[in-house]
């Protein structure tokens, strides 16, 4: 899983596809973080993408860098507590001005049974499962 977390803070920008009923939908994201050995992303719940992964939490994310690029598929589980929204804000201190570990809208979400499978033009396809 660490190899997944320093290729996405490498790439900077990943994108994020959920499903609106029949719908895919793919939005660009930049939060990720490690907490209690899960990785972790960062939106808001009146945000559409919160509902989407309440109704469906599979999602699908992508990224690319350096001529490689790596997708990660499952679910994503929302996490309540306090101190996973305050690990993933002391992360991003930016985020702090728009949300805090304790309001109503802070969301933060990990991966439940993930492949993340890397690849580049002309390699072999490297699969880690977290």
């Amino acid at each position: 899983m660490q190899e997944v977390y320093d290729f996405l803070k490498k790439a900077g920008t990943y994108y994020l596809a959920t499903v609106d009923g029949d719908q895919p939908r793919v939005r660009a994201f930049g939060t990720v973080n490690i907490f209690e050995d899960k990785l972790y992303i960062q939106t808001g719940k009146v945000k559409n993408v919160s509902k989407q992964l309440h109704a469906n939490p599979k999602a699908e994310i992508c990224a690319f860098t350096g001529g490689e690029w790596v997708r990660i598929a499952g679910k994503l589980i929302p996490d309540e507590r306090v101190e996973a929204k305050q690990s993933m804000l002391d992360a991003y201190p930016n985020l702090q001005a728009m949300y805090s570990a304790t309001d109503d809208n802070t969301e933060v979400l990990y991966f439940e049974d993930a492949t993340a499978t890397f690849e580049s033009f002309g390699g072999e396809p490297k699969v880690v499962k977290f």
